[in-house]
């Protein structure tokens, strides 16, 4: 069963400013099912079919005529010339929200945006549900365990898909179709091997070359590879924080997984409790914690705006969350019991001005304050205002 979703008021409210509106994400994030709900009375049209694509392909004004008030159109860029008859349509009717665009290859999307729609569409972005997204499910995982397993894709919990056996065939889909069709990859050993490898290194600083050297292909092909996963909303990287610093500070940026799901299986871990003792918990935590940050950020119509620090010689922060005129520290313990290092970087961190808040998200069950850091548990993660 459909869960509301956080983005649902945004994309009410960009569709009163532009006459198209992208919504774009990985696959089976639920763009279909919200832009439906959202918009019931639209008509929808997928051009994922391949006679509907023909239809589109040979007959682009006819196809768009069909829908004189608009629709919903699925999997538009799998008809790429589409969208410079749409263009002519909505500068002849510029009525606000006629159209609802929803892709998952984001390459496609944008360029044609970028050639065709440029000021006549508002883009907006679904990630797989935050957790508090993930909690309307009936069915949703309670533990912190199995929450970072299982992920959040809707179809474990809505079709009710054991979580290994759905991520399985996911990673199959999106290898053979999405970069392929991006990348034209011939060597798919190759790039599952890449895919893996990022997934070990989820949480952690990011050099290419070493990441390329370790699956075997050249630093240009690893920069290109990593571009993909993070248009496919794969991974994304967290730059490192530079700005009203003095200090030396290390420049790499952070790799993190949108799905810790996905990197648990990637990375070969079959079941929860394996991950009470598997060396990449902490990692995986941490990834965790950025990609609910983002979201609630995202989902709100807000740019992420994060980055880590770290001193060559001294502390850490694995999160800076920036908010106009000032800034969020925040770390992510997976510990169940705090431990006085949580707070190392916390404390040793100099910001000038003093950053609104501290805060360290952990593994446990109580919430209170400490030395004036906000020790947050990780089921209240999205009770924290981190929007503007």
């Amino acid at each position: 069963m459909p869960v509301p979703r956080d983005l649902t008021s945004y994309l009410r409210k960009v569709a009163t400013f532009y006459p198209v509106v992208t919504v774009t994400g990985p696959r089976q994030s639920g763009k279909t099912t919200l832009c439906q709900l959202t918009f019931p009375r639209k008509p929808y049209v997928s051009l994922e079919p391949l006679d509907t694509r023909a239809r589109a392909s040979s007959d682009p004004r006819g196809f768009l005529a069909s829908y004189p008030d608009g629709a919903i159109i699925d999997e538009a860029q799998n008809v790429p010339d589409l969208f410079s008859y749409l263009q002519a349509e909505v500068d002849t009717n510029p009525k606000p929200g006629r159209f609802i665009l929803t892709g998952s290859q984001h390459f496609g999307l944008s360029a044609r945006i970028s050639e065709s729609l440029a000021g006549r569409v508002g883009v907006l972005h679904l990630l797989p549900p935050s957790l508090d997204e993930l909690q309307r499910f009936p069915n949703a995982p309670t533990d912190l365990f199995e929450t970072l397993w299982s992920g959040s894709y809707p179809p474990i919990f809505d079709r009710k898909i054991p979580a290994a056996r759905w991520l399985a065939d996911y990673v199959t889909t999106y290898i053979q179709r999405d970069v392929r069709q991006t990348l034209n990859v011939t060597d798919l050993n190759a790039f599952t091997t890449f895919l893996r490898l990022c997934a070990g290194r989820t949480g952690q600083e990011i050099n290419l070359s070493d990441l390329g050297g370790d699956a075997g292909v050249s630093h240009n092909t690893a920069r290109a590879w990593i571009s993909v996963l993070e248009a496919s909303f794969i991974c994304f990287r967290v730059p490192a924080w530079h700005r009203n610093f003095k200090k030396q500070l290390v420049k790499a940026p952070k790799l993190h997984f949108f799905d810790s799901g996905l990197a648990c299986h990637l990375l070969g871990i079959r079941e929860p409790r394996e991950l009470v003792t598997h060396p990449h918990r902490g990692a995986i935590f941490e990834s965790w914690v950025a990609a609910e940050i983002y979201k609630s950020r995202v989902h709100r119509g807000l740019t992420p705006n994060l980055s880590h620090l770290r001193q060559t010689r001294g502390a850490e922060i694995d999160l800076v969350v920036e908010r106009p005129a000032e800034v969020t520290l925040v770390e992510a313990k997976s510990g169940q019991t705090i431990a006085d290092d949580f707070f190392t970087g916390l404390r040793e961190i100099e910001f000038r001005p003093p950053p609104a808040a501290r805060r360290l998200i952990y593994g446990g069950d109580s919430a209170h304050k400490r030395s004036g850091v906000e020790v947050i548990p990780w089921k209240d993660i999205q009770k924290i205002k981190w929007g503007d």
